[in-house]
Order: C-alpha cells, then structure tokens, then sequence
C-alpha cells in the first residue's frame, strides 16, 4: 500500500461534509495562496515549527541535538538549516513543546485505523472521511487507494481540493468520491495568478468537468476583503456556479481571519498581511443576496 506525508488528522469535525467526520490532512500543495491558513501545508516536506513564546529558554533541545544545529540565543533558539537534519531528538525532549515537527509518512492502513475507531460517530451522525490538505489530489495514487477502501467498508467519502490537478485524475478520483468540496477562490485568472502563483483555468475547467458526472459539489469560497469580495467577482462567480451541469450547487462562503499569522511565525515564515482584511457585514450580506439572484443558496461558514 502507498505512503504519504500527512500533517494533521482531526476528529469530530463537523464543517468539512456531512455529520461528525475525520479530516485527513494531506501534506503539499500545488497553490500558494497569500492568506491560506494551513501554512504548514505547503510544503511537501516534513517542516520544523517553532513558538518563540513556548520557549523557556532551558536548552535542552541545544543538548539533545546530534549535529549541534540548534543555538540558544536571547529571543529563544536559533537552528542551522544546514545542520539540521530534522530527526526530531528536539522535539522530542523539549518539556513546553515549543518546538513541533509537521509532516508524518503515514500509510493506508495506519489511516484506514484511524478511521475505523471512529465509526461509531459515522453510524449515528451521517459522517464520514474527509480528504484535505494542502492539496489531497497531489497525492492522487494513496488517495484513490485509500477512498476504494473506505468505498469497501460504506464510509462516506469527501474530498477537499482546489482542482488545480490534470482533469484525468480528477475523473478518478470522481469515480470513488461521494461529495466534493470544491475550492474556487476568484474568476479573473490574472488575479488568481497574482494570489495564489496559479492561473485558474485548469480549476475551472475540472470544476465543469465534474459536475458534468453530476458528482454531488459543494463549492467552496475564501470570502477576503479588497481581494475577492468586490461585486465584480462575486457577479462572475454566480454566472459561473449558475452556469454548471446538473442541480445548483450550494456554497459556503468562508470569511478570512487572520489568526493563522502565529503559524507563520512558528515556521520561520512572516507573511504580508497587509493587504488582508476580514470581509465587512455589507460584503458578506452583499455576495449572499448576489447568488441568490441566480438561484443559489450561499452561506456564511466560520
């Protein structure tokens, strides 16, 4: 069975598809948005995280390293890229947890585990698996192999994905998937490039592609203001949405917040947030009542 590198699993969740669910997060993505709020998922390498405002300055992770890649300075500890070879001994010892590793290889069966200790909540709420990342379809060949096991046991299966993959595996992965939700985040492709290293057609291409199977899509929009929350965006959105094959879609409008900058921080990784900004009230209400003109419930997620 295949193996990847997964940086989180969360359960009880209930905002990723319906019921009480696991979320399997999926380490790497092929898009960089400037306000994604899993930094942590970017990269498809195991990453070292470190919260100067845990350290207590103790030096043990000075101690317990084997290359001396770590230096302990009076704003915390300093560590030497070139010396570190991320075994993890740091992490290991450090008592307040200051310092954490991101990325684990986990395998099929130690997630289809994972998954079964959590069926009980599935049976009684409707719930299931959620496939998120970072970017789940990167990991196309774990990721069939792990939805037709779950597709073998009746487990519901989700995934979260921004399309931004060759069409023929999506087709795939549409083949095992019981609900999509999927990440549209503008229609101008010049501006998606701009925010998120990426034009858009390849996404919007694969998005008409699956409702043409009239796979089951909830789509997904980061609501941010002075970015995507302008009237024009939202007027080509809705045409857009209004525009698929099959029933109309619904969608969950997500409002930004920045309360992801502390994760930056913790990668060594200071983001430009200048140019953020949560969506004000009149926006939120304003892009609601735009798709409900075309026919489309939009809702306002957290």
């Amino acid at each position: 069975m295949s193996e990847s590198l997964i940086f989180d699993v969360k359960r009880y969740a209930i905002n990723d598809g319906p019921g009480i669910r696991v979320v399997v997060f999926f380490k790497g993505c092929n898009l960089h948005c400037a306000w994604c709020h899993n930094p942590e998922s970017i990269s498809g390498k195991v990453e070292k995280m470190y919260a100067p405002a845990k350290c207590i300055r103790c030096g043990t992770c000075v101690d317990a390293c084997p290359e001396s890649a770590i230096k302990l300075t009076d704003e915390g500890i300093i560590a030497d890229p070139y010396r570190c070879v991320l075994c993890a001994k740091c992490t290991e010892v450090c008592p307040t947890k200051a310092i954490e590793m991101s990325g684990k290889v986990m395998s099929v069966a130690e997630i289809m585990d994972i998954i079964e200790k959590e069926r009980v909540f599935f049976d009684h709420s409707g719930g299931g698996v959620t496939f998120s990342g970072g970017e789940p379809l990167v990991h196309s060949k774990m990721l069939i192999e792990i939805l037709d096991e779950c597709g073998k046991r009746g487990i519901h299966r989700a995934v979260d994905t921004a399309g931004n993959v060759n069409t023929g595996i999506i087709l795939e992965v549409a083949k095992r998937t019981d609900l999509f939700l999927y990440d549209l985040k503008m229609m101008d492709s010049v501006l998606h490039q701009e925010w998120t290293q990426t034009g858009n057609e390849k996404i919007l291409h694969n998005l008409r592609t699956i409702a043409e199977t009239g796979a089951d899509i909830i789509i997904r929009i980061p609501l941010i203001g002075g970015v995507n929350d302008t009237d024009e965006n939202i007027e080509n959105t809705a045409k857009f949405i209004a525009g698929l094959a099959g029933d109309s879609k619904e969608v969950h409008l997500l409002p930004y917040h920045g309360i992801a900058q502390n994760k930056y921080i913790k990668l060594g990784k200071p983001g430009d947030f200048e140019k953020l900004r949560e969506p004000d009230t009149d926006s939120k209400a304003s892009a609601v009542a735009k798709f409900a003109e075309y026919g489309i419930k939009a809702s306002i997620g957290s």
